[in-house]
């Protein structure tokens, strides 16, 4: 296994799609990475050599791009300032609601997590039906 910005990548993976284990780098810049780097994008990672690997490194980092931790940081700063100014959007996030405009009567399971059934509690001194 490659190890690129103290991320794993699978070795058996073509390298362009190898990438995208990295935080931050989807399809598009993976593509961009490796014209830059000047790498063809249909070798294997277990293939490169160091020097490739120094050279993708390289390009990365020269690309400006916002990646792991700093992007993870980002993202949670963000979604702390909306909570602290109890925004909407913030108030959904904190009650981990959907935030874009979905509906909540039916479906967000993925948001609201599984279903909490509530039963019916019976009062033990009710009269019964039969007399």
């Amino acid at each position: 296994m490659a190890r690129i910005i103290g991320v794993e990548i699978p070795g058996g993976k073509r390298i362009d799609i190898a990438l995208r284990y990295i935080y931050g780098i989807g399809p598009a810049n993976a593509v961009i990475v490796l014209s830059k780097a000047g790498i063809d994008p249909s070798i294997r990672a277990k293939d490169l050599n160091e020097q490739q690997l120094s050279q993708i490194v390289h390009a990365i980092q020269d690309g400006k791009y916002v990646i792991e931790g700093d992007l993870r940081r980002e993202i949670g700063l963000n979604l702390k300032r909306l909570q602290a100014i109890k925004c909407y959007r913030g108030i959904r996030h904190l009650r981990g609601l959907p935030v874009r405009g979905q509906r909540t009567g039916t479906n967000a399971r993925t948001r609201k997590g599984p279903r909490k059934t509530v039963g019916v509690q019976r009062n033990p001194n009710a009269k019964t039906g039969v007399h």
